[in-house]
């Protein structure tokens, strides 16, 4: 039994794989990383009913990996370079041999992977940290949850500037309704929901056209998306229509959520 702990920003991650097959799937909240990993490694072995005995090794990385030493809970550790893990993962739940892999957690990291190889190409600050710093600084809301559930009762119309608001018929291959700037349209009638909407979609937007850059630049035809932003409907609602604009596909695996960490003890795995 291989287990796999992605320390992050602001969660933690536990997957495992019991002789080769995934299972089990646990989050927790960071705090300091030794903390983290320990708390989320005692409440994996307690939610799931498995003994330290059964446990041959955990693969740990992200951030708060280089804080942790050797073992943990007498368990030896051993340490997966994280854009590898995020490649590894993304190619491994997609069942995809080539893709550009994003991983979307409080920042955004992009990799190419294929086969074993997996390539740091680059990524930006933008991601789920700056969605609640928007949410913070412009709704006075803290809350991951509160904020996604205002946004879906938002309207894009009355805080995004299309090129409709500005042009009279489609520019080149764009269509009216497309995007021309983002918080563009600077409207009294915007509601708080309509504010969250705008948050959400500029995040996405600016995630997915750097995935779409990265695709086009290594002539790949699939991007694959990882992370907890990555499984939010209103997410793949702008990553659905960016897929009909630029003709790109945009894969969402199932656990994607977990997937660094997937990509951690799959690596262990493989070796």
């Amino acid at each position: 039994m291989i287990l796999g702990i992605d320390i992050g920003g602001t969660t933690t991650d536990v997957v495992c794989f019991d002789k080769g097959n995934l299972s089990g799937f646990l989050t927790v909240k960071a705090d300091d990383p030794v903390t983290s990993a320990s708390g989320a490694l005692g409440k994996f072995l307690s939610l799931h009913k498995v003994s330290l005995q059964e446990i041959t090794s955990i693969a740990i990385t992200g951030v708060g990996s280089t804080s942790i030493g050797k073992e943990l809970f007498g368990i030896p550790l051993v340490k997966v370079d994280e854009f590898r893990a995020i490649g590894m993962g993304g190619l491994y739940l997609s069942g995809i041999d080539n893709a550009i892999v994003v991983s979307m957690g409080t920042g955004t990291a992009v990799v190419k992977a294929e086969g074993r190889e997996v390539i740091h190409l680059g990524g930006t600050g933008v991601g789920g940290g700056t969605l609640l710093g928007l949410s913070r600084y412009m709704l006075n809301i803290t809350d991951f949850d509160t904020l996604i559930e205002l946004a879906e009762t938002g309207d894009l119309a009355r805080v995004d500037l299309s090129i409709g608001d500005i042009a009279l018929a489609d520019i080149g291959d764009l269509p009216l309704d497309a995007t021309a700037s983002n918080f563009g349209k600077h409207s009294d009638k915007a509601t708080s929901a309509d504010i969250a909407l705008g948050i959400v979609n500029l995040v996405c937007q600016t995630v997915g056209l750097m995935a779409i850059f990265a695709a086009r630049n290594h002539d790949s035809k699939k991007v694959v998306l990882t992370g907890k932003m990555a499984g939010l409907q209103l997410a793949r609602n702008v990553f659905n229509r960016l897929e009909q604009l630029l003709k790109v596909e945009f894969v969402v695996p199932d656990n994607a959520a977990f997937s660094t960490a997937v990509g951690a003890a799959y690596s262990l795995l493989e070796k």
